[in-house]
């Protein structure tokens, strides 16, 4: 019965789950006063310090006999001041000075805690904040352990967007997530501040198949159409007509991404998602979820089998470079922790139960290493480029207007790169990615490297694709992760989907039911072909 519920979406209802579970509006609760110190030797009621003046007088005949100062007068005042000022904090209607700063700790409680702040998790908290009602409605907290973002997925990406997807509602995702990008500024413009440029490159991406892969592909441009799409096939004749520099040798079709397909900067997008949630009230902190703290229920299905449910209630958040630790009251996690996003899973109890049961079904998101590499080649394809995804899986675009390129190519499963580390694998270039390259694009037989990266995909090993919205059983925890390398492109659309879900408690602009996490239970693949 309970797979039976999963099937027809009736797990929401079966299992009981409330919208935010404690509610909104949680309030911070009071700070304790710690005892106020005086050079006096302050006990509890304030008692004037001993003088311990000296007074002095000077030989100058124009004050001759007169008292100009008191040593010690100074410093005496200012420490009676000090001491007036502490006392009178405490006092009715005084202003509250805390003894030390903990400006850097997040706050007691908060509606919403999103553990991830890239920029899947900012765009949840963009969304949050502009879809309540009434302004002001939801207390949202960041927790981002990176906050340098040097290993964040997005910042080192190569920054494509496509609808060049099998999958229906991956093509609906980027095709929402374009209009955001195009209009950016009326989404994110914050009031004295310079305009978003996010240098958006329409170029569009050309997908080349080969005879085994040409079915596949006029399969997918069906979808992609139906959907609003434009994207036309090419044959090799008509693809040598419009990139001359392209080698067709082994190409039996291709697909062009005629209108909003190209590539943007992505760390534009990220800061500008940041500023802009700033603005809203949203709350950050730099810091390391390490503990969930939930209570349990048990509650039986019509057929008699057990589940357990649990409602996270309590969020440690360890502080960045400190053994300190801040317990953060909620009544929703949102799950946004990239490659990062299982073992947040774990923490709050997910998968954790007997194999082949909802309980046991774990979330299967891993980090998975990929390689970018920039090169320069003085011959190579001009400002017409459009981003190139070869029918071996390698790929390129261009990068600024003076001859550089970049590009990579994800490895098969037997080639995956240890993820414990960000170091760049040289020889992948000169084994995988050159030879394809150089091969359909003869220019490239001259390129010279110039550096290279690593970055994470948060992977989804099981289809590919998105996780988006609640957990069945742990029932205050939603998810936004499993992009699998489309990710970024897609950030604007998920950010809203979830914000639905937790304000409306199901989606409206874009159906995601096919994204839920039940699917690994119940074993329902939504397979994506189109992953680069």
């Amino acid at each position: 019965m309970l797979r039976r519920a999963l099937q027809l979406g009736l797990g929401r209802g079966l299992l009981g789950r409330g919208l935010l579970g404690r509610g909104l509006g949680t309030h911070r609760g009071g700070s304790t006063l710690g005892k106020v110190e005086g050079s006096g030797g302050y006990r509890g009621s304030w008692v004037a310090p001993v003088s311990s003046y000296v007074t002095f007088r000077t030989r100058d005949p124009a004050h001759d006999g007169k008292t100009v100062g008191r040593l010690g007068e100074g410093d005496q005042n200012g420490k009676v001041s000090e001491i007036k000022k502490k006392i009178q904090s405490v006092l009715p209607g005084g202003a509250w000075n805390p003894p030390y700063d903990t400006s850097y700790l997040p706050p007691e409680h908060s509606d919403v805690v999103i553990v991830g702040g890239g920029v899947i998790g900012l765009s949840v908290a963009y969304w949050l904040k502009r879809l309540e009602k009434p302004r002001g409605a939801i207390r949202v907290l960041v927790v981002e352990r990176d906050h340098t973002y040097s290993q964040a997925s997005t910042a080192l990406s190569v920054g494509g967007i496509r609808q060049q997807f099998s999958v229906p509602e991956n093509i609906q995702l980027s095709l929402f997530s374009v209009e955001f990008l195009r209009n950016i500024n009326e989404y994110l413009a914050v009031v004295d501040d310079p305009p978003l440029d996010i240098q958006f490159n329409p170029s569009g991406y050309l997908l080349l198949a080969s005879e085994k892969g040409a079915a596949v592909m006029e399969s997918n441009v069906k979808v992609q159409r139906q959907e609003g799409a434009k994207v036309c096939l090419m044959s090799p004749e008509q693809l040598r007509n419009k990139f001359p520099w392209i080698n067709t040798e082994g190409v039996a079709l291709a697909s062009y991404g005629m209108e909003y397909e190209g590539w943007f900067d992505p760390w534009c997008l990220l800061q500008g998602l940041r500023r802009k949630v700033q603005s809203m009230g949203v709350l950050f902190c730099h810091g390391e979820v390490t503990r969930f703290v939930s209570s349990s229920s048990h509650t039986e299905t019509t057929s008699g089998e057990e589940v357990t449910l649990k409602r996270i209630h309590e969020v440690h958040v360890k502080i960045d470079r400190s053994l300190e630790y801040q317990p953060v009251e909620c009544a929703l996690v949102i799950n946004a922790a990239g490659a990062w996003s299982g073992q947040i899973a774990e923490l709050a109890g997910v998968g954790k139960g007997p194999p082949g049961t909802l309980q046991g079904t774990k979330l299967p998101v891993e980090r998975r290493k990929r390689y970018v590499y920039l090169w320069h080649c003085p011959q190579g394809p001009g400002l017409e480029t459009p981003f190139i995804v070869d029918a071996s899986g390698a790929y390129f675009r261009r990068e600024g207007l003076g001859n550089n390129y970049l590009g990579g190519c994800s490895p098969t499963e037997e080639e995956e790169p240890d993820p414990g580390n960000l170091e760049v694998d040289h020889d992948f270039f000169q084994d995988k990615v050159w030879p394809p390259l150089a091969q359909r694009v003869p220019a490239f037989e001259t390129l010279k490297v110039r550096s290279a990266w690593a970055g994470y995909y948060d992977y989804n090993t099981f289809d590919q694709n998105g996780v988006v919205g609640p957990h069945p059983l742990v029932v205050n925890m939603y998810f936004a992760t499993g992009f699998s390398g489309h990710g970024l492109q897609q950030a604007p659309a998920v950010g809203r989907a979830v914000a639905e879900m937790v304000l409306d408690g199901h989606f409206q602009t874009i159906n995601l039911s096919p994204f839920h996490f039940s699917r690994f239970y119940l074993g329902e693949k939504v397979q994506e072909h189109n992953i680069i």
